[in-house]
């Protein structure tokens, strides 16, 4: 038993605690007696048990008042196992009403004492793990997870706690790895059905002959493969968030299905006449034009405005340049205790090329990019020569056409960067004897972006 598994042993008759602490110290437990209700009070919120063993009959403050008392504190888990004379069952039992896990009578057994005490920690510990398991989710999908400082992103922001407050259907819309459904999550943590599911629909994944059993479910025999009933994704979403992702791609009957229950909120499952109600709040994305598809007859303008109650729009990347920098150092860090590469830094001519980059790709090919790079570079920085094939190789959209018989800005800096690189390669070749490994881990980049400026700079 680990040692960290603490029991609160709380009874005023001392004899009680002596034998108990006896026992669970050598059942490997963290022990603390105590022997009234107000010292638990004072103990707990330091000792933070998995168990507290209470007695039911004490002079002063008794079980059940310490109990409640107990119960009032903040992040208060521990499971309360009552201990009660014989004779006095009832009294425990509506301890057990009051919110206790178990009781014992004394004297009591040993073995059943500890039984008893191990379901109660098991209990505990399982709790615990799913309020850490909560709390990382919320943090996870918190509005401040979302990079970035721009004026774009903080209006996206302000909108995201407005609707956060309501319970409106939502419509995102953004190009593909922009971050949509980052978004709705975010809403949906920061509302009052955070405590319910969410769930998530991609439309486009859903063959059509399967949409109308994928929404609502289907009765056992409805169909050939229907050997059972099954729960459709909006009563799995009951009480919460239902996203449906990439919601253009939806077939026009599926349209026709999906404006059904958003008017109605209610639904039958395939192969049954019972119409179920169901509270759900539904939250859509998509990457396409849906007024132009409206316009043009495939998707449905009544269902557009069904869904467009509340609309949202996440910039691309290219829009918000001044977020990437942020964002590369968010990647770098994250990434970096995976990878075993706590420090990495990014020289000037890497940077660049990710400035002048358009990411078509958005956020995703951003963090996809800084991902391959870290992991096939060889030192603790990042060059050119790391980053993906399609950046390097990408026209500089952001320079514009020299003068001739000017020198622009950026040639300038650039020559004095390649002038102090030199130097510095030279420095570092002459510390190491000529030896170019360990030159390289000097400089702290890889053996092949020092043999690629050795050629480059004719050294």
């Amino acid at each position: 038993m680990p040692v960290s598994e603490r029991v609160l042993v709380v009874d005023d008759e001392a004899r009680i605690g002596v034998i108990l602490n006896a026992l669970l110290t050598k059942e490997g437990y963290d022990v603390k007696v105590v022997q009234s209700g107000h010292a638990a009070l004072g103990v707990y919120p330091v000792f933070q048990p998995s168990v507290v063993l209470l007695d039911l009959m004490m002079s002063g403050m008794d079980g059940l008042e310490t109990m409640s008392q107990l119960r009032a504190l903040k992040a208060c888990d521990s499971k309360v196992i009552i201990m009660t004379a014989h004779g006095k069952v009832r009294s425990a039992v509506e301890a057990m009403r009051q919110g206790a896990f178990d009781y014992l009578q004394k004297p009591f057994d040993n073995d059943e004492l500890l039984a008893v005490i191990g379901r109660a920690i098991e209990m505990t510990t399982l709790s615990r793990r799913v309020r850490q398991l909560e709390d990382q989710l919320d943090q996870t999908y918190a509005f401040d997870s979302i990079v970035g400082g721009s004026g774009k992103i903080q209006s996206l922001f302000a909108l995201m706690h407005k609707y956060a407050r309501t319970d409106g259907t939502v419509l995102v819309s953004g190009e593909s790895g922009t971050g949509k459904e980052l978004v709705v999550h975010a809403i949906h943590q920061a509302s009052v059905r955070k405590k319910g599911p969410f769930v998530v629909v991609n439309c486009g994944a859903i063959p059509p002959s399967l949409i109308e059993s994928e929404f609502f479910g289907h009765e056992a025999g409805s169909f050939t493969d229907a050997k059972a009933r099954r729960q459709g994704k909006f009563e799995a979403a009951d009480t919460g968030t239902l996203f449906l992702d990439e919601v253009g791609d939806l077939p026009g009957e599926a349209q026709v299905k999906l404006l059904r229950v958003l008017e109605q909120r209610e639904f039958t499952r395939v192969g049954s006449n019972q119409v179920v109600p169901v509270d759900v709040r539904v939250m859509a994305a998509t990457n396409q034009d849906l007024p132009s598809m409206v316009h043009a007859g495939t998707f449905r303008g009544d269902l557009y405005w069904r869904l467009n109650v509340l609309s949202l729009e996440v910039c691309p990347l290219r829009e918000r340049k001044e977020d990437i920098s942020l964002l590369v150092h968010h990647f770098v860090q994250t990434f970096g205790t995976a990878l075993g590469k706590p420090h990495i830094t990014l020289t000037d001519v890497a940077w660049q090329a990710i400035q002048a980059y358009d990411w078509p790709g958005n956020v995703r090919e951003l963090q996809n990019a800084v991902y391959s790079a870290m992991a096939v570079q060889e030192g603790q920085v990042i060059d050119l020569e790391d980053l993906p094939f399609t950046i390097v190789n990408a026209p500089d959209q952001a320079s514009p056409e020299p003068v001739p018989g000017q020198s622009s800005l950026a040639q300038i800096a650039g020559q004095a960067m390649a002038q102090s690189e030199q130097q510095a390669i030279l420095a570092a070749l002459e510390l190491t004897h000529g030896n170019k490994e360990k030159a390289a881990q000097h400089l702290g980049i890889g053996r092949k972006t020092l043999y690629r400026k050795l050629k480059q700079y004719g050294l």
